[in-house]
């Protein structure tokens, strides 16, 4: 790492000036752990959960939220289904159920029922 250069302007603020390839990385660091710190509230969540006896969800489940898949996508392969087979249990057209699992849509309560019997899940894990 080389030497930042110091600028201080007329009005006393100071500026940092520092290599793109140190700048860019900088930022990099700063992703990274904004993600960490993401993951520790989803884990904190989690523990603050299993103290209170709630259901929680199933460890794949959360990783697959974690990697960045819809809670509803992520039940609906823990539990092996395609959308096509989610269909055909609950009636709900596999166009609006893929609207559903990228967030084009929110689902109507009456939708969110109907999916958690499907899925056999608490209706507050689709909720």
């Amino acid at each position: 790492m080389s030497a930042p250069q110091i600028i201080r302007t007329s009005s006393g603020e100071e500026l940092v000036v520092l290599p793109r390839h140190e700048y860019e990385a900088l930022l990099d660091r700063a992703d990274r752990a904004a993600e960490d710190d993401e993951d520790v509230a989803i884990y904190d969540a989690r523990k603050a959960e299993l103290a209170t006896g709630d259901r929680i969800l199933p460890a794949e489940v959360s990783a697959a939220v974690l990697r960045g898949e819809s809670r509803l996508k992520a039940i609906r392969n823990w539990r092996d289904l395609t959308q096509q087979h989610l269909e055909f249990k609950t009636g709900i057209g596999q166009g609006y159920l893929s609207d559903l699992e990228k967030g084009r849509r929110t689902g109507t309560p009456e939708t969110i029922a109907k999916l958690a019997q499907a899925l056999e899940v608490p209706v507050e894990w689709l909720s």
